[in-house]
């Protein structure tokens, strides 16, 4: 019988921690050690008794598998887009999981030549990812960057694309991206600091020579900045970006001038965010400038760039976000957020008839994707909702005209949109903010407090949580769930006040908006506590630590996936990968007032004696963002702590990082674990 197999507890060895004269004891913070063979057994000892726990689940696992994969078009392509005289595609061959890069020269009806097959460079290899691919502007070298331990450190190598050799010379401990000069000899990339993985330095390599000669081209030295570099899409300028959580700031030099001195565009000024993109003889500024918190689109000659020289276009408007902006020779498309929905405006460099491409639901998402070329009418976009599968459009801004150049596939013969109902809700939170909720399920679902309901939701860094289809998810949806996300303060959805108000000193407002959303579907009889089910990961796993601290009774069933749980002990030690860079975020615990603030919410900090739902916790070993040790750290003081017959699991993938296991199949399987738990819960057994 499965209830006589024994949880493993962790050793408990006190550490006193100790921080503005208050005392801190951790009794498993020895599990960071991730050399030591104990940690490893316990690790492995949590995977042997998930497994042995789940053991009747793993026919149902491998079911879910390979109904979710009947529903994937294996042999799969992405729409070409045209560069610099060639077709780019990306495709996927039937059984294979990863993906092959190709390239046509001229016409869709020229050879192919295969740049990158990745199922061959994957192989013997557990985890393998391609990052970055830059390709010369004479199409001759591309430069690309390999991970193969998943701690989002990259290796260059640049391969001859006429020849197909890959030269001999390796560049190591970079993010993967790297940009030509348009002398197509010289290469910019940016490497990571070896203990923290900030990006913190930028490197010129000369085709020819050795790594060890790379020189440094730009160090960024305050730990709180990282920095990347990019080429202008006029190909006139190479641009070296600095940014921390609320400032920016970007150097320029001329493509053509490749070992020539970058210049300040605008010097860093805390607080002050502004983005750039180069048309003519000119620079379009994207910025927070003057207090606007929404941010506007400004103005300013590339030969004279300081902030004094900015000038307005498009003026701050409280109740729009600006996202973003792509340049046409006669048309400029500016990306907004308004009431938390995407919105595509169009505006005639002529100054006639703009517009706004029309979406009649709230439950969609809509973004521009790859507009390589300026000289062109066409638009290309991607719109999706969480019954309509994704499409990419070609929009045609002068004749109003759309080409819907590819909608995702669902395969199988069952799919059919018109079967689910989308829904936007509004639910108020305790400090009278109405939080906006997108969900949807099977048509003739009633209201009657029965149906289990997946809640959603990440709530940090302004990330904003939209609408989108999943063919994975149409397995718990046609076995009667509702799937809902929650928007929560601390993302963007409903613009950058929506942030400020879940960050810092009130970064509380995400979990008790979250909170309240699930009390609202529970007040509405779309669910109840005993069929309500939460997800986050990473920062979204920190809400999951938060909710069950606060309110575990709403909950039957919590995943949470890669959580940052510890934020005390982390935030206090920055030699741990991307500490700094969170001050921001987060605040500096440094400072007495954001250690109380940060401690009265830490998940870890703050689990106490009482009833928690039933938990299921992932993490990987190798993971850069939020260490192993802290869901390790905290399933093992859930053990000794929770009270009742609660299930708690946790899974460590001894092979993969942050993002999960690589492969498009692989990660398939970790969501049937994830949704097996769910349902096994809700006892459907198939």
């Amino acid at each position: 019988m499965v209830e006589k197999i024994k949880a493993p507890l962790a050793a408990v060895k006190p550490k006193q921690l100790e921080k503005h004269g208050h005392v801190r004891t951790d009794n498993y913070y020895w599990l960071n050690e991730r050399e030591n063979p104990e940690v490893i057994d316990y690790l492995n000892k949590e995977n042997d008794y998930y497994n042995a726990m789940t053991a009747h689940t793993k026919q149902f696992q491998a079911d879910l598998f390979e109904e979710m994969k009947a529903r994937i078009k294996e042999d799969d392509s992405s729409v070409p887009y045209l560069y610099n005289g060639y077709y780019y595609i990306t495709r996927y061959e039937k059984g294979k999981d990863y993906p092959i890069y190709a390239r046509k020269k001229g016409s869709l009806e020229a050879n192919e030549e295969i740049m990158f097959d990745c199922n061959e460079m994957a192989k013997g290899h557990s985890y393998f990812q391609l990052s970055g691919l830059s390709v010369s502007e004479d199409n001759k070298w591309c430069a690309f960057g390999v991970d193969t331990v998943s701690r989002r450190e990259y290796t260059i190598q640049i391969k001859n694309l006429e020849s197909g050799e890959i030269l001999p010379v390796k560049l190591e401990k970079t993010t993967g991206g790297s940009t030509w000069a348009a002398d197509n000899k010289t290469l910019f990339y940016t490497r990571k600091d070896l203990v923290t993985l900030r990006s913190d330095k930028i490197y010129k390599h000369k085709l020819g020579s050795e790594a060890k000669e790379d020189q440094v081209v730009f160090h960024e030295k305050d730990d709180t900045f990282s920095t990347y570099i990019y080429k202008e899409k006029s190909k006139k300028y190479l641009v070296i970006g600095s940014s921390s959580t609320l400032t920016s700031e970007y150097q320029i030099l001329k493509s053509d001038n490749p070992d020539g001195k970058f210049e300040l565009f605008q010097k860093r000024t805390r607080g002050l965010e502004y983005s750039i993109s180069h048309f003519g003889d000119s620079f379009y500024v994207v910025t927070n400038k003057d207090k606007a918190t929404n941010f506007k689109l400004m103005k300013t000659p590339e030969t004279a760039t300081a902030k004094e020289n900015w000038v307005d276009l498009i003026p701050h408007r409280k109740e729009t976000l600006l996202e973003g902006i792509e340049i046409f020779k006669d048309y400029l498309v500016v990306v907004e957020r308004n009431n938390g929905l995407n919105k595509i405006r169009i505006m005639p460099w002529s100054g006639k008839d703009e517009y706004y491409l029309p979406f009649d639901i709230e439950t969609y998402t809509a973004y521009t994707t790859t507009n390589v070329d300026f000289d062109t009418e066409i638009l290309r976009y991607s719109y999706q909702s969480m019954a309509t599968p994704s499409s990419v459009i070609d929009f045609n801004m002068r004749t109003k005209e759309k080409t819907i150049k590819k909608e995702q596939e669902v395969l199988g013969g069952k799919f059919d949109k018109n079967n689910y109902t989308e829904e936007r809700i509004w639910a108020t939170a305790q400090d009278g903010t109405k939080v906006p909720i997108s969900m949807v399920y099977r048509k003739g679902i009633k209201k009657d407090g029965k149906n289990p309901l997946l809640l959603y939701a990440y709530g940090s860094y302004g990330s904003s949580m939209d609408p989108y289809f999943s063919s994975i998810r149409l397995s718990l949806l046609d076995r009667g769930f509702i799937y809902a996300i929650a928007h929560i303060r601390g993302g963007e959805d409903l613009g950058r006040e929506w942030y400020e108000n879940g960050k810092l000193l009130k970064k509380k407002n995400t979990f008790t908006d979250f909170i309240d959303c699930s009390k609202y579907v529970i007040e509405q009889q779309y669910t109840s506590a005993k069929h309500l089910y939460a997800e986050g990961g990473s920062a979204g796993g920190l809400l999951m630590g938060a909710i069950i601290n606060m309110a575990p009774e709403l909950y039957n069933g919590v995943i949470a996936q890669v959580p940052f749980v510890d934020v005390v002990t982390t935030m206090l030690d920055d030699s741990i990968p991307l500490t700094t860079g969170e001050y921001d975020e987060w605040g500096n615990p440094n400072d007495k007032k954001y250690y109380d603030y940060m401690l009265s919410y830490s998940p870890y900090d703050n689990v106490k004696q009482q009833k928690y739902p039933n938990i299921l916790v992932t993490t990987g070993l190798h993971d850069s963002q939020v260490q192993y040790w802290e869901p390790a750290k905290w399933v093992a003081k859930l053990r000794v702590m929770k009270l009742g017959d609660s299930q708690l699991f946790l899974d460590t993938n001894m092979d993969t990082g942050h993002g999960g296991a690589s492969g498009r199949f692989e990660a398939i399987k970790e969501v049937t674990k994830e949704y097996t738990f769910l349902l096994d819960l809700e006892g459907i057994k198939k």
